[in-house]
């Protein structure tokens, strides 16, 4: 099955991402948008694995503190485009213990370095231009108290993602 932990949003702040997406498209960026219970923020994508215990074992054992996370706009990187999070020090660290922690217990993962963002959309053609300070004040900071274990199912309709686990 396909593994990721992540930080999943309250619907605030899943309403906050979605108005980014309509003034988006408002404004002629066409692209595949990511529906609004998929909007997330990965810190680990582990991909096909058959034991989501171990992982979810490790996801609970790494010892994690709530935080506040801040929005900095929005940055476009080829085709997608992301709402960009401030590489705050508290979840670069946890970042770092998660994925040492991961390795030690033979799961592998994504190594891609870490840069915390929200797929807003893929396959992005922007008709209109537009900056990130189009977006400022456009997501209020983000109080992050737990972390998911998440499935993803890929389906025709595009990918089910499902909860099984936290720490919190």
């Amino acid at each position: 099955m396909r593994l990721f932990i992540a930080i999943n949003f309250g619907d605030d702040i899943v309403d906050s991402l979605v108005s980014i997406q309509d003034e988006l498209k408002a404004n002629g960026v066409r692209g595949k948008y990511t529906s609004s219970e998929n909007l997330h923020l990965t810190l680990a994508f582990i991909g096909e694995y058959d034991d989501p215990e171990k992982v979810l074992k490790v996801v609970r054992e790494v010892p994690f503190r709530p935080m506040t996370i801040k929005f900095e706009g929005l940055q476009l990187f080829r085709d997608m485009l992301f709402a960009r999070f401030e590489n705050h020090p508290g979840l670069m660290s946890y970042v770092r213990r998660l994925r040492r922690a991961l390795d030690e217990n033979g799961i592998p993962y994504d190594r891609k370095k870490f840069m915390p963002h929200v797929t807003l959309a893929r396959k992005v053609d922007h008709g209109n231009e537009f900056t990130e300070n189009d977006f400022d004040g456009a997501l209020k900071d983000i109080y992050v108290d737990r972390i998911s274990l998440m499935k993803s199912e890929l389906t025709r309709n595009g990918p089910i993602y499902t909860e099984l686990g936290i720490n919190k």
